[in-house]
């Protein structure tokens, strides 16, 4: 039986912070048939929010340490503020959509990450994703927006990662829909060269990912994305590709290895 085509977009911080790379990607998503999904960051802003309430960042290796009263402001501004204005916008753009965090519907349960080397406090894996809701949404012509929040269903918000989320809603999906996930940054995909935007690399198997790493070409928080794009590819996802807002048609495409004659 031949899949229903589902694409999932996951637009990172830096995007949905910049009015000009947020203004083109919305456009772009809204230009794309069928059923999709939208999944957003949104870090800068609860930031500059926790500034002027007096809550501190706390960062490690570029993770959010999320108190209890970090936890307020991360609800207030992905939930709320973020959520909301990319709701409207879209519907502006004539797209149906509709905003979740994790908690709506139940659409994302998670467990509170257990404390090993660092107390990340307030900060939920995700360990359940309602596919039934989702659907249920999709098939009623919605157009979901996730936030980048879950909860633990025993009345706890949760902050999760929003590539972690984007990446467990397609496999989850995967099952029913031929699913393309797709990571949008302020970059056109995965580079040679990082200063140069015309470096891209267009496909990049699992074979290619070490020593991709070892010499320098991966690095930072490009390693976590690929590794989050081979685990979706592993697990049923049919296309995972990172791209820029303006471009989701392109960029680099993450491919599974190809099969080899024992």
């Amino acid at each position: 039986m031949i899949k229903e085509q589902l694409n999932i977009i996951k637009v990172g911080g830096a995007v949905v912070e910049d009015e000009g790379s947020l203004t083109g990607l919305l456009m772009s998503f809204s230009s794309l048939r069928g059923k999709k999904i939208l999944v957003h960051g949104g870090g800068k802003i609860a930031t500059e929010m926790a500034d002027k309430l007096g809550v501190e960042t706390q960062m490690i290796d570029g993770r959010r340490i999320t108190s209890a009263e970090m936890l307020k402001v991360v609800t207030m501004v992905y939930g709320g503020l973020v959520n909301k204005n990319l709701v409207a916008r879209l519907q502006a753009l004539g797209v149906n959509a509709l905003g979740l965090t994790g908690a709506d519907m139940n659409v994302i349960m998670s467990v509170k990450r257990p404390v090993e080397l660092v107390n990340f406090g307030y900060v939920g894996d995700v360990k359940y994703v309602n596919v039934k809701a989702l659907t249920s949404l999709l098939d009623a012509g919605a157009v979901p927006v996730l936030a980048p929040l879950t909860h633990d269903k025993e009345g706890t918000m949760l902050n999760t990662n929003a590539d972690t989320i984007a990446s467990s809603v397609a496999v989850a999906l995967a099952e029913k829909y031929s699913v393309t996930l797709t990571f949008c940054s302020s970059i056109p995909g995965v580079l040679k060269n990082v200063d140069d935007p015309t470096s891209l690399i267009k496909t990049i198997a699992k074979a290619d990912f070490d020593p991709m790493v070892a010499d320098g070409t991966i690095s930072a928080g490009m390693i976590p994305k690929l590794q989050n794009a081979f685990e979706a590819i592993n697990s049923g996802v049919a296309k995972v590709v990172i791209t820029s807002p303006s471009n989701l048609s392109g960029g680099t495409t993450i491919l599974m290895d190809p099969e080899t004659d024992d």
